[in-house]
């Protein structure tokens, strides 16, 4: 998606049955939430910058609307999971910034225990898969939770997140096939930023008039979401949703959004593929933390200064993560051979036979 696209007239998507439901509460804590992703992803980048962190930081300051979005319609049997762009699905889902900042520093405290980095969270008791850092490498993931829910009889379904580079991996088409054969309760959700680390989507795939019009050789249900609106995004993935909890039916959706920064804090030439006057274009007119702050002053729903308060209190919030995570002790040299195997950590009957792990 171009942001010319994004400059097309929209429709008002507050009046679906969905968005009705929330409260003044609620639509201030989605605020909230995208807030502190950003404020979350700033302070990494400066302690990144800093020397404090090791390995890739893939940024997600822009695309708050989405992890936010569909991630505020899961309940109890909905899973998640996605590519290495992770961290503002994480504390969607509800982990702490603590535990997430402490893991990209690489400390024992990390909610990986340091041995992940910003391309694996997890959090298997928030139903959050992760966190993976191989390309597509999470759609095939994401298609075995939608199996497990079936097979195991429970009304849910799970949101499988991947990059619009992505769609061009073996591993994603033979998913969506095994999806549209088997009638698995998957959603593919597809992040498109416009550009594939540095190759804009036009050099970098094929298609007619979108990346989700793939889905109709799967025969399955697609549909294009305007990412910078948290209303569209939560009343069309709220239809995909649903009928993959109640029928069993895969969809893909392709949620048109922007990254401000490059691929990843190494991508030196983050402003050399991309016009100066096309990342300005979407901050000034499509940032989907602006658009929200203003959609609910205009609903008399909050004010300036409350919002204000609510980034205040998020920027102290990420500092003191920060603070958290240079002050964690590393991980130890034994702890090289810890969670390698459930079994083997938990001394389970299994982790005494060899060829439980490598049957010849």
């Amino acid at each position: 998606m171009s942001t010319a696209q994004l400059d097309s007239p929209r429709l008002d998507f507050a009046g679906s049955a969905v968005n009705r439901e929330l409260t003044p509460e609620r639509k201030i804590d989605l605020l909230r939430q995208m807030i502190r992703i950003r404020r979350f992803e700033q302070a990494a980048l400066k302690y990144y910058n800093a020397g404090k962190m090791n390995g890739f930081l893939h940024l997600y300051i822009g695309q708050e609307a989405v992890a936010t979005g569909t991630i505020s319609l899961c309940g109890e049997n909905d899973h998640v999971i996605t590519a290495y762009r992770d961290h503002g699905h994480a504390l969607a889902v509800g982990m702490d910034m603590n535990s997430c900042m402490a893991e990209m520093y690489g400390k024992q405290t990390g909610c990986s225990k340091g041995k992940g980095g910003s391309m694996h969270f997890f959090a298997p008791d928030k139903n959050y898969w992760g966190g993976h850092g191989i390309v597509g490498g999470q759609t095939p993931l994401g298609l075995g939770l939608a199996y497990g829910l079936k097979y195991l009889g429970r009304e849910g379904c799970c949101l499988c997140y991947l990059g619009d580079g992505a769609v061009n991996q073996g591993a994603f088409h033979e998913s969506l096939n095994l999806a549209a054969l088997f009638d698995l309760p998957v959603i593919y959700v597809i992040e498109n930023n416009g550009y594939s680390m540095g190759t804009s989507q036009k050099r970098s795939s094929a298609y007619r008039g979108c990346l989700a019009q793939r889905a109709e050789a799967y025969d399955m249900e697609w549909d294009v979401i305007d990412g910078s609106d948290l209303y569209e995004v939560r009343a069309k993935t709220h239809i995909a949703m649903e009928r993959a909890r109640k029928e069993h039916r895969p969809s893909i959706l392709e949620i048109s959004t922007y990254r401000y920064y490059g691929h990843s804090v190494a991508d030196a030439n983050a402003k050399k593929y991309r016009s100066p006057e096309e990342i300005e274009n979407y901050k000034q007119n499509h940032d989907p933390i602006t658009l929200f702050r203003k959609r609910l002053i205009e609903e008399g729903i909050i004010t300036d200064e409350q919002a204000d308060q609510i980034a205040k209190e998020a920027s102290e919030e990420a500092a003191a993560a920060c603070r958290f995570a240079d002050e964690s002790p590393a991980p130890t040299i034994p702890d090289i051979m810890t969670d390698v195997y459930w079994e083997t950590d938990n001394q389970t009957p299994a982790s005494r036979i060899g060829h439980h792990f490598f049957n010849d």
